[in-house]
């Protein structure tokens, strides 16, 4: 009789340790468990750690509540400025009411994947290439207003989409390439004829300042001489101020004629030689007599 109780209670016990293995779930803590009795939702989600189910009539689904990052295939269409362009992107997605996501939609990431493909496809033909280009951020934005408005009906909430590559044709890679080698090119040749201004009116107003003294042109000449002389080079050529020319020139004489002795300013209180009247040698008594010229002395002749 005891032997038979001992065997009830053994078996009792083992049929406990079997129920509750086959009842007993444990929910982690970014899950949540849905509970389907004879295929009917339960109202309460089960949340995260060790919970009980009923063996055979009950089913425990676990829904992932983390972020869901899925890449969304490529994407080509063509831009309203006509230009051919593949576009690829990458959504962020978490499930926030777990017994949605499994009654309303059969597979919401396949959901989510298919309608991203969709709208990314209508975002490219509404958009220009510019926009795709340097305008991602509002593109970015358009795209998740896209994807959230019918996901939040499935339980699911879009946490953002980006933008993560546009490819375009060889050709029109080529065309933007000579297009920004040209703006470039236009903004280098602003830049330096603006150089050119700012030095020209420089120069004018150092020419200005020269002008007025004429000193500052020699100064500024022994600076260049310095400046090429600290360069070691072996040969060193002058300029020659175009004044120094002109002033030769001037002081040069002209051929064919003679040089006009230098004038002598007179001294004060003197008066010039030429307005001096000096009086003409006498005549000698003979020869005013007579008009036979008279032999010197001989004292005269020696002299």
């Amino acid at each position: 009789m005891v032997e038979e109780i001992l065997a009830a209670v053994a078996a009792t016990g083992v049929a406990a340790v079997v129920y509750v293995g086959a009842a007993a779930r444990v929910v982690k803590q970014y899950e949540r468990g849905v509970v389907f009795r004879f295929g009917r939702l339960m109202g309460d989600v089960r949340q995260p750690g060790f919970t009980m189910i009923r063996p055979v009539v009950d089913r425990l689904h676990k829904v992932n509540m983390q972020i869901v990052t899925m890449p969304v295939p490529a994407q080509e269409g063509i831009t309203r400025d006509n230009v051919t362009v593949r576009v690829d992107a990458v959504v962020y997605f978490k499930v926030v009411d777990a017994a949605e996501a499994l009654v309303r939609v059969e597979d919401y990431k396949f959901a989510v994947s298919q309608m991203a493909q969709t709208s990314l496809r209508s975002i490219i033909g509404k958009s220009d290439l510019d926009d795709l280009l340097s305008n991602r951020e509002k593109l970015n934005q358009g795209l998740e207003l896209m994807l959230d408005s019918p996901a939040i009906g499935w339980g699911v909430q879009i946490d953002r989409v980006e933008i993560k590559d546009v490819s375009l044709p060889e050709t029109m890679k080529r065309s933007m390439a000579r297009q920004a080698e040209a703006d470039r090119e236009r903004r280098a040749r602003v830049i330096n004829a603006d150089a050119e201004l700012q030095a020209s009116k420089k120069l004018a107003e150092a020419a200005g300042v020269m002008s007025a003294q004429p000193a500052a042109l020699q100064l500024r000449l022994l600076q260049t001489v310095m400046a090429v002389s600290a360069e070691k080079n072996s040969t060193l050529v002058l300029p020659i101020p175009v004044e120094l020319l002109r002033f030769l020139e001037r002081a040069a004489p002209v051929p064919g004629e003679t040089a006009a002795p230098p004038r002598q300013e007179p001294l004060p209180g003197v008066p010039p030689v030429e307005d001096l009247a000096l009086p003409e040698p006498p005549l000698a008594l003979d020869e005013t007599l007579t008009g036979a010229p008279v032999e010197p002395f001989p004292q005269d002749k020696a002299a």
